[in-house]
C-alpha cells in the first residue's frame, strides 16, 4: 500500500469512526495539495470521521518535491525577484493550510471548536529561538486567518516559553516533539498558566485550542536499537531477561503514564476553575504511529492507545491499515502498573529514559532541519 495515496473510504463498521465512540479523534499526518482539489478530504471527513490534519516540513518537502501538482504556482512564484525560497515555500503551504482549514471548518463549528484543525510548523531552525519563534507563530497565524488553525512549535526548553506567550494571546498551538514524560507535564502546566493568565487579564478562555504531540514509536525504534546493541555484546540471562522484556513496549508504556499525568493535571479545583468558564483540556495527540518494526502489528500504535479527550494523528498507509482491519477497544488505561514495570525494567537493564527521549528530541528537530533545507533548495531550483 502507498505510503502517499488514501484508499476509498469503507461505508460499513468503519474502524476509523468508531474511535469516537471511545472519545478519540482521529487526524490525518499528511497534506498535499491533490487531497483538496480532489474532494478526498471532504470525503473522509464525511467517510471516515476525520477530525483533523497534522503537517511538517518533512510532509510539506515530499508533497512539493515528489511531485508535479505544485510545478505552477512555483513557476510563477520563482518569476517574483522579490521572494526568496522561504516565502515561495510558504505561500505554497499556506494556501494548503488554508484550503484544509476551510474543508475541516464544518467539524470545526460543528464540535463547538474541539475539533477540525490543521497544523503549521514554524522553520524547524528555529527551534531553540524563544523569540524568533514567538515572531514567526504571530506571522503565520495572521497569514493564514483561519480560526482552526494550529501553529506548531517544538516542545524544547527554548520553545515553551514560546509556548505560553502564543497560547497567552489567543493563539491555537501544537506542542511537538514531545518524548519525555516530564517534558510533557510541562508542557500541560504551561497551557494551564496561558489560561490562567487570560483569565486574569478579562480575557475568553474558551475557544482556546491546544494540543500536546507526544510521539510513540520512535522510542521503540531506538530503544530496541539499544537492546540489540546490548544483547550482541553478551550478557547475563538476568540482564538478558530484562532486555527481553522492555522490546516494543517502551513506547506505549511511556505514552500511558503521560495520559495518567493528563487526566492528573486537567483535574481538580483550579482545571475546575478555568472549565467553568468554557476552557477545553488541551489534549494529547500521539504522534509518529506508523510501526517501524515488521515484527510488530502495522496498527499496534492505534489499537493501544485508544482513550478519552485524546488524539491520534495517523500517516496514510496506517490510517489505511486502520480502516481495513483495526480492532478499537478503550485501551490507553490498561494495566498501567504493566506500565510502570516496563519503565522500572528499562532502567533497571541500564537504560537510561531521559537518555532516550533527550536525543530523539535532537534527532527530530534535525530530521526536520533536513526535510526544510532539502525543501529550500528544490525550490530554488538547486
Amino acid at each position: 500500500m502507498s505510503t502517499t495515496t488514501l484508499t476509498t473510504p469503507a461505508t460499513a463498521a468503519n474502524p476509523l469512526k468508531q474511535l469516537s465512540s471511545f472519545g478519540q479523534s482521529v487526524w490525518l499526518d499528511y497534506i498535499r495539495r491533490s487531497l483538496m482539489t480532489s474532494g478526498e478530504l471532504a470525503r473522509l471527513i464525511d467517510q471516515d470521521g476525520l477530525g483533523g490534519m497534522t503537517s511538517n516540513p518533512a510532509i510539506f518537502e515530499k508533497a512539493i518535491v515528489g511531485g508535479t501538482e505544485y510545478a505552477d504556482l512555483l513557476t510563477e512564484l520563482k518569476r517574483d525577484p522579490g521572494m526568496d525560497a522561504k516565502a515561495v515555500y510558504e505561500r505554497l503551504a499556506i494556501r494548503d493550510i488554508q484550503d484544509a482549514a476551510d474543508a475541516l471548518r464544518t467539524v470545526y463549528d460543528r464540535t463547538a471548536k474541539r475539533d477540525g484543525y490543521v497544523s503549521l510548523e514554524v522553520a524547524p531552525f528555529l527551534a531553540y529561538q524563544t523569540d524568533a519563534t514567538v515572531d514567526e507563530a504571530r506571522r503565520l497565524w495572521k497569514a493564514v486567518g483561519r480560526p482552526n488553525l494550529m501553529i506548531k512549535v517544538p516542545g524544547t526548553a527554548e520553545g515553551l516559553p514560546a509556548v505560553e506567550i502564543l497560547l497567552s494571546e489567543g493563539i491555537n498551538v501544537n506542542i511537538t516533539l514531545l518524548f519525555s514524560q516530564q517534558v510533557y507535564e510541562q508542557v500541560a502546566h504551561t497551557y494551564v498558566r496561558a489560561l490562567e493568565k487570560r483569565a486574569a487579564a478579562g480575557n475568553a478562555v474558551a475557544g482556546i485550542a491546544s494540543v500536546a504531540s507526544f510521539f510513540v514509536s520512535r522510542i521503540d525504534t531506538l530503544v530496541d536499537g539499544i537492546v540489540d546493541a546490548k544483547l550482541a555484546a553478551g550478557v547475563g540471562a538476568g540482564e538478558r531477561a530484562l532486555l527481553e522484556s522492555v522490546r516494543g513496549k517502551v513506547a506505549i508504556a511511556n505514552a500511558k503514564l503521560a495520559y495518567e499525568s493528563y487526566q492528573k493535571i486537567f483535574s481538580g479545583p483550579g482545571w475546575d476553575a478555568l472549565a467553568a468558564r468554557g476552557a477545553h483540556t488541551q489534549r494529547v495527540l500521539w504522534a509518529s504511529t506508523s510501526t517501524k518494526n515488521p515484527k510488530l502489528r502495522d496498527v499496534l500504535y492505534i489499537e493501544e492507545l485508544i482513550g478519552r479527550d485524546t488524539v491520534n494523528t495517523i500517516p496514510p498507509a496506517t490510517y489505511d491499515a486502520f480502516r481495513e482491519h483495526g480492532e478499537p477497544r478503550a485501551s490507553l488505561e490498561e494495566d498501567l502498573d504493566g506500565a510502570r514495570a516496563v519503565m522500572a525494567n528499562l532502567a533497571a537493564a541500564g537504560i537510561s529514559i531521559q537518555q532516550v527521549t533527550d536525543d530523539l528530541v535532537v534527532q527530530g528537530v534535525k530530521l526536520f532541519e533536513d526535510a526544510f533545507e532539502k525543501l529550500l533548495t528544490s525550490v530554488r531550483g538547486g
